[in-house]
């Protein structure tokens, strides 16, 4: 991280540098750490600027000018979102951040970085990465400019894109460049995207719009399939007939042309300005994220083409295994001494077992940025990095504050066919219902549990990432396992919502799962002579949310006795699904028309702010807002004094009424994105 630094290694020069907007901590769920180490055992000297001052050349320069590459990233969270609230208001904090300072990182990082690198050296090959560019590789609606974008590519000029987790297409480009190759003749690398000005004239283009309809058609169906079809696996096998196995490629290695054809998806500029294209598009890129099927896509702005490569193969659990052994210090820079970093903390005696989800809520972007095939470390590995933490953490007192990744409970669990997973085109393996190929047995993880506890020097295990209770109920053995062990008092669902609109539009369970968890959770919990609480998370203003719908949430919320303490309205992260469904209006889980019906969505800043008023039912402040609305929906019959009333008539003489006996208290918020903003983020 400095010229000092270099000289103590005997180091002339650097073959990376990597600039990202966190403080860098050299623990293996921060990005820059991962990736800085993969590079790192694969014989390359990489540094790192991190946080640098973005109003000047100055601190780029710092390390001099490196051999083969700069790589640009935002930090483990999308800098707009990190700076932002969902009101759009500007955040005083970072969690990221020595001190947890507010304004130690620009607007739009990946730009203004990658400007600033230009400047300092105008000729050096420029890869940007993490998830602020992988999620704005396509033109993107903007929440906070209110506007479609064109894709980042064009505005950071950078020669090449990496999206995803990008540890194989990092290690593969860095080992070309340093062969000889120009950056910009590298071209058939998984999970890049570049800009070109013509396409290679081996390959066959589709247009997106004739294999998925925009105009009007007749009968519309929807694409998918039911999984709660027991024709499910037969109508999956009959799709593979043609589909050969697929082997997992190593780390260097690149895989064959399987199809010369690409989708042409529509341009910039129409889907800038049409809201029924722009569904469209996102639609065609969620049909196309399974790394065994997916075709390239392209996408002009202007003159120019910007060409999406298919997403990459997953890491094989010895190849993950290798990325989360490196020789970690787990601990932050030197440099910041003693100041506090939130977000290291939070996860710095946490363990990451995992990646992906095959969950497919519409507000997450995990799958357009991990994938939906999961990616697990061995046994092995996990319980030697608990090993490691015992022993080289002088801040350990012997709790384990998380075994989980994306999500808690999917570690090993897989698609019964390869061949069906290699075929299948399906957005969730999870929702309207668990699909029949899907192994939901969820024993492995129990006896990882079962070990990890066992260790020598561990007191707890906790398990804080946040849990599928849907495929929780599916291994009762499990849910009792982490019950009764692996629960430090409160346990953090997301059933997101009560009602069928919005849960519809979410690709979210009905109640009824939640109840079976629930009960699950309440009998093991007084099994094991224990107190314990779920804390339910949920969404207001989400697309398909009606003012009803809010109101029913709130009942809920009041007969179960639950009083949200924080709530946060849908954040529009860019190029997630409910995000095209903020801006569109259009459901682009099914196929999208002109003709389409219109979908209720929450722009208007009076409408947000009264879906939260809802969740927060129990704040007198809210109780004029809530009043004039009832009464606006014919519901005044819901305003009094009684328990089956949801707000009093009049207002308290004292600001702030106090809590009933028996009624929970809880934090709910969610920001579009994976909720821990540290292990989900590993780019």
């Amino acid at each position: 991280m400095s010229r000092a630094e270099m000289d103590a290694l005997g180091w002339d020069s650097c073959d990376i540098i990597i600039v990202t907007g966190d403080a860098y901590v050299d623990h293996p769920s921060f990005g820059m750490a991962v990736v800085g180490r993969a590079l790192e055992a694969q014989g390359f000297r990489v540094g790192i600027i991190a946080q640098p001052d973005w109003t000047g050349a100055d601190a780029f320069m710092a390390l001099g000018k490196p051999n083969l590459f700069f790589g640009v990233s935002a930090g483990n969270m999308d800098s707009m979102i990190n700076r932002y609230t969902a009101d759009r208001k500007r955040r005083n904090d970072d969690a990221y951040t020595p001190g947890n300072e507010g304004g130690k990182r620009p607007d739009r990082a990946v730009i203004v970085y990658s400007q600033r690198v230009r400047e300092a050296y105008k000729d050096v090959p420029l890869i940007i990465g993490s998830i602020e560019a992988s999620l704005r590789r396509i033109a993107h609606y903007d929440y906070w400019s209110d506007k479609v974008r064109r894709s980042i590519l064009l505005d950071a000029q950078a020669d090449l894109l990496l999206y995803g987790n990008a540890e194989r297409a990092l290690v593969d480009v860095a080992h070309r460049i340093a062969a000889g190759e120009p950056v910009k003749t590298i071209r058939d690398v998984r999970g890049t995207a570049y800009v070109c000005k013509r396409l290679p004239e081996d390959y066959r283009v589709i247009d997106s719009t004739h294999i998925d309809v925009v105009g009007p058609v007749e009968a519309p169906i929807n694409p998918y399939i039911d999984t709660s079809s027991p024709a499910c696996a037969e109508t999956s096998e009959a799709a593979a007939g043609a589909v050969q196995e697929v082997a997992a490629v190593r780390l260097l290695d690149r895989p064959e042309s399987e199809q010369r054809a690409v989708i042409r998806i529509p341009a910039y500029e129409q889907v800038r300005d049409d809201p029924a294209l722009y569904a469209h598009a996102s639609r065609i890129l969620h049909k196309e994220t399974n790394p065994y099927n997916a075709r390239p896509l392209v996408q002009a702005h202007g003159d120019r083409d910007v060409w999406l490569n298919p997403p990459p193969i997953p890491l094989e659990t010895d190849e993950l295994d290798l990325v989360f052994e490196q020789p970690y210090t787990r601990l932050p820079h030197s440099s910041y001494g003693d100041a506090r970093i939130p977000a290291y903390e939070m996860i710095r005696h946490s363990i990451n077992i995992m990646r992906g989800c095959f969950g497919g809520c519409t507000f997450c972007s995990i799958t357009e940025h991990e994938g939906r095939i999961i990616q697990n470390r061995s046994e092995d590995s996990i319980i030697r990095e608990v090993e490691r933490i015992r022993d080289t953490s002088t801040a350990f007192t012997g709790v384990i504050s998380d075994l989980g990744g994306p999500t808690a409970n999917m570690w090993r669990v897989a698609c019964k066919s390869k061949t069906i997973e290699a075929a299948c085109r399906k957005p969730s393996c999870v929702y309207p219902g668990i699909c029949k190929n899907l192994n939901t047995d969820q024993t492995p993880l129990i006896n990882l549990y079962r070990r990890a506890r066992a260790v020598s020097g561990v007191k707890k295990v906790l398990i804080a990432s946040g849990l599928r209770y849907d495929l929780a109920v599916e291994t009762p053995a499990y849910v009792e396992e982490l019950v009764k062990h692996h629960v430090g008092g409160y346990l953090k669902i997301a059933p997101e919502h009560t009602e069928d609109g919005p849960l519809s539009k979410m690709m979210k369970p009905g109640m009824g799962t939640y109840d079976r968890f629930r009960d699950m959770f309440e009998k093991y919990s007084k099994e094991a002579g224990k107190q314990q609480y779920l804390i339910p998370y949920f969404i207001a203003a989400h697309p398909g949310t009606r003012d009803e719908d809010m109101m029913n949430l709130a009942l809920w919320l009041k007969r179960n006795k639950f009083r949200a303490d924080q709530v946060q309205t849908f954040y529009p992260s860019p190029m997630a699904t409910a995000t095209a469904m903020y801006h569109s209006g259009k459901n682009p889980l099914k196929r999208v028309t002109r003709q389409s019906d219109s979908m209720p969505t929450v722009r208007n800043l009076s409408q947000r702010q009264l879906h939260k008023a809802f969740l927060r039912y129990h704040d007198p402040e809210n109780w004029p807002e809530l009043r004039t609305a009832l009464k606006k929906m014919g519901r005044a019959d819901l305003i009094g004094n009684g328990k089956l009333h949801l707000v009093p008539p009049r207002q308290p003489a004292k600001r702030h009424a106090t809590v009933p006996a028996g009624t929970q208290t809880f934090a709910t918020q969610h920001n579009g994105l994976p909720r821990n903003p540290v292990r989900r983020r590993q780019r």
